[in-house]
């Protein structure tokens, strides 16, 4: 399989992850209070939305490198 096909192929992949995963979470620890020996830490809880015309895009340009990959390997 060429390179190009390989790339289609993990793009495809990353584009459905992106259209069934609709964001991401995580929780970062921040220091609020750094007072000589006291430290006082909060945790927040963030999320990164992922955009639905990405996901689309990525299947649509992972599918156009893998039909372009298996047309150039004929």
């Amino acid at each position: 399989m060429k390179p190009i096909a390989v790339l289609g192929v993990l793009l495809i992949a990353i584009g459905i992850a992106g259209l069934v995963i609709a964001n991401i979470s995580f929780t970062e620890k921040k220091v609020v209070v750094d007072a000589g020996p006291l430290k006082i830490t909060a945790d927040q809880q963030r999320n990164i939305p992922i955009p639905t015309i990405a996901g689309v895009i990525a299947v649509v340009v992972g599918a156009g490198l893998l039909f372009y990959g298996r047309k150039a390997r004929s």
